[in-house]
């Protein structure tokens, strides 16, 4: 067949995302016997695709077929609206693990598997059916999402598999009462709380309706809004005009995404018999391995032979008994446990609490585990049955050792250094306990574990391991707090249920580490535990404990400045557009630009209105438009106060007037730290404003900010593992590398160097560490696709370990299926074998995970030996922002702070790794951070 996709093809685009959900709540929960991971979602999957790719056979076949992912993280419309999908609770436990496992069900199936960072699965499916549908072909979109009925039309139409209905214009007036044309229209009136798109309050789908085929289009209806005879409606509209223009941005989906593949590379190809039965039998599908061997006309693979676990089977088998745990409720019994944890020289320890926020959270009880099946639970601060109203009472519940006794008793076994803490996150805990006055050490901690042995391959909550490890099911904590407003905090749970909650997390714990805690030798991860991740818990905890002052009257004069600033370019772009118009209304913005002001290049979508997404204002821009290029700056005053001027000053903490930001230790998987509650690394510090912000963050009275950063580390970690010499002389020469790498390319001497030659080296030096394509350079340098390719083909031709270095990390990803720091820490790259598009995603995060990892592991180490090198000096860490550190220092002692941070942080790869590189470290000072900086 001819590989062209056009008149006569017909695309399949498969909702991979919808099919996980139908498939995790259709089925029962499944376990595999080997090692109790998840399996019931995936096993519904592969039914359906078993039986997509069965009736794709007969009737109305397709040539091409997808399944398209959402991506997890943020997207563009997290941007336009912080809130955003706020309301939709986290994955279950059980069904997190699963999703990287459909994903290689989906190659197995030979199937082409597409996901792309910072974009949904519906843009990506309504770009693709435009495309076929421009193309003269077909699409079948299938899926049930009403959020994607506004692609239906021309060659495109919907397919619910579960109902067997197709959807066609019809079925969409049917569900609307519009057309597909003004679906937007109606959602974006009538909202949708599954997502929190605000909407129109009041106004529900068939009101909605109404007016937009009374009035023709949104924008026509809002123009017109104080024409409506209803006084509420008419009021609703006026008064939500922003929302609602909002909410129409967050709905319409994105049919211009720029994808690195083609149409025709998603024709079909027959599944690999042997790749796809080792995949089901490895999954334990028995049933659907010999359906499929039968259809295939081959014989089934022998059942996969369960494992054992020798070190679990030299443990004796100890039943999860909730009704065997242990209230204590007075001295002598807490005792007991005191001294049984003396005895073993371990106890697991977990506290319980009246919320998440460690600094502000209250202190509920403790529960202790010395022996799997033996745990206690103190509860220390419960109130007493108020009856029906929970808040009505704040009495004490009796049967309760007081706090402080209870605290004095267990301190000393808390910090004595002859017995070992675990806990799963521990940091939370620790610093529960330090509000207290109790210092815990020394510790273990699970997840950490977890982390180090299977970073990449599943997540490391409680749930998830104790499911996989230990194939239980804990207590869920919504069975005893509940959801939504009606829910309690801990101190009201009655003392008897929370029991049974808080023992058994003690008794997981203890039962995780004695799994887990010979797995790290066996896995070759125990230098990577004890040396980067376990000593790293405490100095996180004593910098998130301490915060960062910030100045609210900053935050709110940048915040009444951005406003005046954004009032001042709304009136530039009135006056260089002719007219007043809404400048954050995009319809409207397309207009002005391409309509009255007759600038080329404006595309329009389905609905008819011009796309004005930042790539094509920053095309504009950069031909020397000057309206677009207001629009811009418009656009970041506004991201800045919403996100940073407005919001950071929720984050003050009243009692000490200070930010208390808290750092995943096992977020990303290279090892780099990740930082909520705020999150302080994403302060933006390209442009000047993004860069006051940092402003707000001050030193109090009489002491010093001061910053030490890293110089280029990843450009010099890459010169050291890929051995390039010239590179490795010139950052031992000190010399400009950017300007460097711009002569040796473009062979021109450094004296005759320009700003632009030095920047293009400076995009490719740093593009190359992520693997960039020439399509990406050619956006982040806005030169043509084929002059940036041009750059990266010499790129390697002068550095030629560069290519060397990225085909062996492929080759080693793809024979192990992970990649390793300089330190050890291994990355699992469980994708690195994808077919079709994903697998250019897949090589290059395999490409820079040596890089960012060791990087991130330097500075880690860097972190670790800072608290007893800076002992002594008036100085405090507070933050790390990547690849820098921030201290508050007593104003006497900056210099020599100054001295010892840059000495610890220059030889932190020390003794371990000799660089052949010097890493070297920039440092500033200053009353706020943006002068330190």
């Amino acid at each position: 067949m001819d590989s062209s996709f056009g008149k006569g093809c017909h695309l399949h685009l498969i909702d991979g995302s919808a099919f996980i959900f139908r498939a995790y709540h259709a089925l029962p929960p499944l376990t595999r016997k080997s090692d109790g991971l998840p399996i019931g979602a995936v096993a519904g999957f592969c039914n359906m695709l078993f039986k997509q790719v069965e009736d794709n056979k007969s009737g109305d076949a397709p040539t091409h077929v997808a399944v398209i992912f959402d991506h997890s993280g943020k997207t563009f419309r997290n941007d336009l609206y912080d809130q955003y999908k706020a309301n939709r609770p986290p994955a279950p436990e059980d069904l997190r693990p699963q999703f990287p496992l459909t994903r290689q069900a989906t190659r197995a199936f030979n199937i082409a598997c597409i996901e792309i960072e910072g974009f949904e699965a519906d843009d990506i499916i309504a770009t693709l059916s435009r495309q076929a549908d421009e193309a003269g072909g077909r699409c079948t979109i299938i899926s049930s999402d009403k959020d994607m009925m506004q692609l239906v039309g021309g060659g495109v139409e919907m397919l619910d598999v579960m109902k067997g209905k197709r959807i066609d214009r019809e079925g969409v007036f049917e569900k609307f009462g519009v057309g597909p044309e003004r679906v937007v229209d109606v959602q974006a009136l009538a909202g949708d709380s599954v997502d929190n798109v605000p909407g129109a309050p009041g106004i529900g789908l068939k009101t909605a309706a109404l007016l937009i085929n009374e009035y023709g289009d949104l924008e026509t209806l809002l123009e017109r809004s104080s024409e409506i005879k209803q006084p509420k409606r008419r009021q609703t509209l006026i008064d939500n005009d922003k929302l609602i223009r909002i909410s129409r941005d967050l709905v319409k989906l994105d049919t211009h995404m720029d994808l690195d593949f083609t149409l025709e590379s998603l024709e079909i190809r027959e599944p690999d018999p042997e790749e796809l039965l080792n995949f089901l039998n490895e999954m334990e599908f028995r049933t659907l391995t010999k359906r499929v061997a039968d259809k295939m006309g081959v014989d089934a693979p022998t059942p996969a032979e369960v494992p054992t676990n020798k070190a679990a089977e030299a443990r004796p088998i100890v039943e999860f008994n909730p009704e065997k745990y242990e209230c204590v409720r007075d001295a002598v019994e807490l005792q007991r446990w005191i001294d049984a944890a003396y005895r073993r020289g371990w106890v697991a320890v977990d506290t319980e609490t009246t919320g998440l926020n460690e600094m502000t959270a209250d202190l509920v009880g403790i529960s202790l585990c010395v022996e799997a099946g033996e745990a206690c639970y103190i509860p220390l601060a419960h109130l007493a049955d108020a009856g029906e109203d929970l808040f009505a009472s704040n009495a004490k519940a009796e049967g309760q050792i007081e706090l402080q006794s209870a605290l004095d008793m267990l301190q000393p076994m808390l910090e004595d250094p002859s017995i070992i803490k675990i806990g799963q996150n521990m940091k939370y805990d620790a610093k529960i306990l330090k509000r207290y006055g109790i210092s815990v050490a020394p510790i273990d901690d699970t997840m950490l574990m977890s982390y180090a042995m299977n970073a990449g391959i599943h997540n490391h909550g409680m749930d998830t391991l104790s499911e996989r490890y230990l194939e239980h099911s804990p207590i869920p904590i919504k069975s005893l707090l509940g959801t939504g407003k009606s829910a309690i905090t801990f101190d009201k749970v009655p003392v008897d249920e929370a029991v049974k909650y808080a023992a058994e997390d003690a008794d997981i714990t203890l039962r995780l580490w004695q799994e887990f805690k010979p797995q790290l030798h066996q896995k070759r991860v125990t230098n990577v535990y004890e040396t980067l991740e376990r000593p790293l818990v405490p100095v996180l905890a004593e910098m998130e404990m301490h915060g960062i002052k910030v100045d609210r009257d900053t935050l709110s004069r940048m915040s009444n400045a951005f406003a005046q600033k954004m009032a001042g370019l709304e009136a530039e772009i009135h006056e260089m557009a002719g007219e007043n118009f809404n400048v954050g209304s995009p319809k409207q913005l397309g207009e002005i630009l391409f309509d009255k002001m007759g600038i080329e290049g404006g595309k329009k979508g389905k609905t008819g209105a011009y796309t004005t997404g930042a790539d094509i204002l920053e095309d504009l821009a950069a031909e020397g438009h000057d309206l677009p290029a207001r629009v811009l700056d418009w656009r970041q005053l506004s991201k800045l106060k919403s996100t940073y001027t407005d919001a950071l000053q929720s984050h003050i903490n009243p009692d000490t007037g200070r930010v208390h930001t808290s750092y995943s230790i096992a977020g990303a998987n290279t090892g780099r730290l990740a930082s909520t509650e705020p999150n302080l690394q994403n302060i933006p510090v390209r442009s000047e404003e993004g860069r006051r912000i940092r402003e707000a963050f001050v030193a109090d009275e009489g002491k010093t900010l001061i910053s030490l950063d890293y110089s280029q580390i990843e450009l010099r970690i890459l010169a050291h593992i890929a051995g390039i010499e010239t590179l490795q002389q010139a950052f031992k020469d000190g010399h400009d590398i950017h300007a460097m790498t711009a002569s040796e390319m473009f062979d021109v001497p450094l004296d005759q160097m320009t700003p632009e030659i030095r920047r293009q080296a400076k995009g490719i030096n740093f593009g190359v560490i992520y693997g960039i394509s020439g399509f990406g350079l050619a956006r982040n340098l806005r030169i043509p696709r084929k002059e940036a390719q041009g750059f990266i083909d010499r790129y390697f031709e002068r550095f030629p370990g560069i290519r060397d270095y990225m085909d062996e990390t492929i080759k080693f990803a793809r024979d192990h299926e992970y990649v390793q720091t300089l330190f050890g820490r291994k990355i699992n790259t469980p994708e690195i074998n994808a077919k079709g598009p994903h697998a250019g995603f897949a090589k290059r995060a395999a490409i820079n995970a040596p890089i960012q990892g060791t990087a991130a592991d330097v500075i880690r180490r860097a972190m670790i030996r800072m608290p007893a090198a800076i002992q002594g000096l008036p100085a405090k860490m507070l933050l790390q922002v990547h690849d820098e550190l921030i201290f508050e220092v007593e104003d006497g002692a900056v210099d020599e702070t100054i001295s010892v941070v840059r000495e610890v942080m220059e030889n932190a790869s020390m003794p371990a790794i000799k660089l052949d590189v010097p890493l070297e470290v920039d440092a500033g000072q200053g009353a706020n951070w943006a002068e330190a900086h």
